[in-house]
């Protein structure tokens, strides 16, 4: 059993990524061929935006916009305290500061009752200026945009949406990748939509910071790569990633999403009652970037991962360290009691094997090895 099958998705579409790949390497198109503005043309059209700028990674995305918003030492940069590192990373990079947020026990997303609470705090200490939101739609589920964007607006704040695991959802119908200021996104192969190697896409309706974002991701570019007319990056989407998730765009659209949600529904049913589900509030849509349970307790969590795992079934936990406590923020001034969310979400969920190739039978089988040890 695969964690994510990627294998059986090549499988079903080899014909059709055999020959995307083999008309690049016939064109010898490698760096900016065709079908990176063919890429960046669909994905806008899909998440609902004016502009994609497709970039070489997911941090490099959120680097670029925090190059082109000229974040710097002394702004405070919001961030939830239970995500990859990179959502951290990319503030400090810049010299800034993340000020790290808990998130809600249901929805496993920045808490917005403290995020406002941490804006506040920021603000009365005076030593740093409060600039940005970054929301992160973890494990496939849109973070709570209408209320982020009421809390930005009352304290003049941009928002950057972090959708790299959220790719595909949405809240009403409004995708993720299309709310805030900017979005972005990660290829990473285990990613909802994923190439065959590293990717990222940034996604705005906002023309002068498109221009920027263009720039900035080629050595600063004017005219062209020769006519450099500021300090910039060397951040593309080579042309064989975006060829290759030219063929899985389609996939993606055409029945991936529906399938996700279709094994979520087999694995709600089997598991309602037995332990905690995926929490999806009213209106909002999840890509399932991940199916992640929540146990009692670390000693259960880890008990329960090592049967699994004598069963033939993998599991991951994502994330077993909250950002406060990585070592690389340990000049931060925090208390962990006003992270007790995070914590003890650490040491308790489990992320199930979770893609749209996933066999009614297959989530029968972790499904009975989950109940049969809870019994």
């Amino acid at each position: 059993m695969e964690f994510r099958d990627l294998k059986s998705q090549y499988r079903q579409y080899k014909q059709e990524i055999d020959t995307a790949i083999n008309n690049v390497i016939s064109n010898a198109a490698f760096i900016g061929g065709k079908e990176v503005k063919e890429l960046e043309k669909e994905l806008a059209e899909f998440v609902g935006v004016k502009h994609c700028i497709s970039c070489a990674n997911g941090t490099e995305a959120m680097t670029l916009l925090m190059m082109a918003w000229d974040i710097k030492e002394g702004d405070a940069v919001f961030v939830p305290d239970f995500t990859f590192f990179s959502t951290g990373e990319i503030v400090s990079f810049r010299g800034a500061t993340p000020v790290f947020v808990d998130v809600d026990k249901d929805t496993f997303n920045i808490d917005t009752k403290k995020l406002e609470l941490a804006i506040e705090r920021t603000i009365e200490g005076g030593k740093l200026t409060p600039k940005v939101i970054i929301r992160v739609d973890l494990f496939g589920l849109p973070a709570n945009y209408p209320e982020i964007e009421r809390i930005a607006k009352k304290y003049n704040l941009l928002v950057l949406e972090d959708s790299a695991q959220g790719f595909g959802g949405h809240i009403f119908g409004k995708r993720a990748g299309s709310f805030g200021n900017a979005a972005t996104t990660s290829f990473f192969p285990g990613k909802p939509l994923g190439c065959y190697g590293d990717g990222g896409a940034i996604f705005t309706n906002d023309d002068e910071l498109t221009g920027l974002l263009n720039s900035l991701k080629v050595h600063g570019k004017g005219e062209n790569k020769y006519d450099n007319v500021r300090i910039g990056v060397n951040s593309r989407l080579d042309t064989i990633q975006a060829a290759v998730l030219k063929v899985k765009l389609k996939a993606f659209i055409d029945h991936e999403l529906e399938d996700v949600n279709r094994v979520n529904r087999l694995y709600h049913e089997r598991l309602k009652g037995v332990v905690k589900t995926p929490y999806i509030p009213e209106g909002y849509y999840s890509s399932f970037a991940q199916y992640t349970i929540t146990l009692d307790s670390k000693g259960q969590r880890d008990e329960l991962q090592e049967n699994l795992n004598e069963q033939g079934i993998p599991s991951m936990v994502y994330y077993i360290k909250p950002m406060h406590k990585q070592q690389a923020f340990s000049y931060l001034e925090v208390s962990d009691k006003d992270f007790k969310t995070t914590n003890t979400l650490c040491d308790t969920v489990l992320s199930l094997p979770m893609h749209p190739y996933l066999l009614e039978e297959e989530v029968e089988k972790v499904c009975e090895v989950i109940k049969n040890y809870l019994k």
